[in-house]
């Protein structure tokens, strides 16, 4: 069954749009409106509108829009039903049982519960003599029972078959199995267990279900690490290993290390407050989670080419996020695990409160690529520090390390302020450019998706959208309207299925929300309705008028173009149709 649209209403009004956006996005006010950076596309000039008139949000360049649901479906990648649960739980409020059961709410039990037996199997395997691979794995990473224990590791036995087989004594299906990633389905049709020979690692969830796993192989197999694929509970995007001990311990500050053992290790070492993604660099999603619980993140990264590439990716989309980044550099050790294993827990300590900030360590980064004894690494440093400085927001924060660049290159201060001055206006002249070129072919490519009858009824497309507009802020409208012109009279498709779906909401409900629609178009068709109804045009009777008649011409043109490919009966019908709507006009 359907949510009921009064609990809908209910949650829409308690969900303020300005206050739901601006947990996510830093805003400012324009006039009636808000602005700020669209967390759904990169941008470093605010194009995402938020309407307090109208609840809703759009972003002019990449088209995202919708209502608060809509916003909460695409930030947190959910869909309908599991937005409207997420809204539910943050304002306090109680989706009507028994309304949204449907396959996927009556999966996700099903799965949490294979995975939480799965992962007591791994566990109690590893405990068994068959689990000696992995203990002594486990051993070699000096790795305490208590930890093992805290963790919940396991061992996956060198099988096909065994997990499969203890699953389905306890009355599990295969397909369901196979639903929560913890077996495959062959090419023959049977079933097999996805991880064999494997050290197991349960990724456990804020509200402590087991989700998902990791498994290191022991062996020389590849890939050395696999993660269970992305299921109905599982999105390896969107959650963080060990966040659920971190959250609590954070202290404004989280550590972000780059794999299972790492955080293990740092974990077992007393800093209750580091985290890994899982298997994938960092990702929009994950930095925005971290903002939740922390200002400022230490970046762990191993210290390899790979490591120093993710760390640069992490920076970009935590400072995205609004959260402060330092770089841990550590000298004597690749990685946390095996610097603390050499140096201890209280030198890490040190090495965590002497972290850098992102600038020093990226012109350290640079510098090491220059030999400043010769007058040209002198000034191939400067000329690619240069560079570098001027992506850099803060006035103050340039002056500063100009001053040092001054200092190490012996090149005097107000030469270097001078060509960074001009790089910096260098700098904003391309990114203005690029990005608009990139609002503008995101528009193009955008409207082509959503409507792509419209480039070519141009004329016709802009009436309807003002017809749907006017409507929808003026529902009174609607016997008038109909008098004058129908769905029939639409020329494009797209817009045919809103005004047509529009007339349905406002007979049943005498007025419609943007809420309404958000069941039934999809995340890019919301974008397109959000778009319609925010136009800043006036809503006069006349502006009705013209949008009316506009659309009569359009439709007239219409059929003098396809004239030859009607038969005679069809033109006369549309011909004497169009005769009685000027007549009635």
């Amino acid at each position: 069954m359907a949510i009921p649209r009064s609990f809908i209403e209910n949650l829409r009004m308690s969900c303020d749009m300005e206050n739901i956006v601006s947990s996510y996005v830093k805003l400012k006010r324009q006039g009636r409106n808000l602005a700020g950076l669209c967390p759904f596309h990169s941008e470093k000039t605010p194009s995402m509108v938020v309407y307090p008139d109208t609840q809703s949000f759009f972003c002019f360049g990449c088209g995202a829009g919708g209502d608060v649901i809509s916003f909460i479906m695409r930030i947190e990648n959910l869909d309908y039903v599991e937005a409207v649960k997420f809204l539910a739980q943050r304002v306090g409020m109680t989706v009507p049982e028994g309304e949204t059961e449907d396959r996927a709410s009556r999966m996700k039990p099903i799965i949490l519960e294979i995975n939480r037996l799965t992962a007591r199997f791994y566990h109690d395997i590893l405990k068994s003599p068959d689990g000696e691979p992995g203990r002594a794995y486990f051993a070699g990473r000096q790795l305490t029972p208590k930890t093992m224990v805290k963790y919940g590791l396991g061992y996956a036995p060198n099988t096909w078959d065994a997990l499969r087989n203890y699953l389905k004594e306890k009355g599990f299906s295969y397909e369901q199995m196979a639903e929560a990633g913890v077996v495959n389905k062959g090419r023959s049709g049977s079933y097999y267990d996805a991880f064999r020979n494997r050290v197991m690692f349960p990724i456990i969830d804020l509200r402590k279900n087991v989700i998902g796993f990791g498994g290191r192989v022991l062996d020389d197999s590849k890939p050395k690490y696999l993660n269970t694929n992305d299921t109905l509970v599982f999105k390896k995007s969107r959650n963080l290993f060990s966040l659920n001990f971190a959250k609590n311990h954070t202290d404004g500050r989280l550590i972000l290390a780059e794999g299972y053992m790492d955080v293990i290790a740092v974990n077992q070492a007393g800093f209750e407050n580091v985290v890994a993604t899982l298997g994938t660099a960092l990702t929009p999603e994950q930095a925005r989670l971290i903002a939740g619980y922390a200002k400022e993140v230490i970046i762990a990264y191993d210290s390899d080419g790979a490591g120093r590439k993710a760390t640069d990716r992490a920076v970009g989309l935590l400072e995205e996020a609004g959260v402060s980044a330092k770089i841990l550099q550590m000298r004597g050790a690749k990685d946390p695990d095996e610097y603390i294993k050499k140096f201890g827990a209280q030198r890490f300590k040190l090495l965590l409160d002497g972290a850098g900030n992102v600038t020093a360590y990226r012109l350290g980064d640079i510098r090491s690529r220059y030999d400043l004894e010769t007058p040209e690494g002198r000034s191939g440093y400067l000329t690619e520090a240069l560079k570098y400085l001027a992506t850099l927001k803060s006035p103050v924060e340039r002056e500063v390390y100009a001053g040092e660049l001054a200092s190490q290159t012996g090149i005097l201060r107000e030469t270097v302020l001078s060509n960074l001055e001009w790089e910096v206006k260098k700098n904003f002249r391309r990114e203005k450019k690029k990005e608009w070129q990139d609002i503008a072919s995101s528009r193009e490519l955008y409207g082509d998706r959503v409507n792509p009858q419209r480039a070519s009824n141009l004329s016709a497309s802009l009436a309807e959208e003002g017809i749907i507009a006017f409507l929808f802020k003026n529902p009174d409208y609607l016997a008038r309207i109909l008098e004058k012109t129908g769905e029939e009279q639409f020329v494009t498709d797209f817009n045919r299925k809103l005004f047509h779906s529009l007339v349905e909401k406002l007979r049943l409900n005498g007025g419609a929300a943007l809420s309404d629609f958000a069941g039934e178009l999809s995340p890019e068709e919301m974008g397109r309705l959000s778009a319609i109804v925010n136009r800043d045009l006036p809503m006069t009777e006349q502006v009705l008028e013209d949008y009316i008649r506009g659309l009569e011409d359009a439709k007239c043109k219409n059929i003098s173009k396809k004239a030859g490919e009607l038969s005679r009966e069809e033109l006369l019908a549309a011909v004497r149709e169009l005769q009685r709507k000027k007549r009635e006009s």
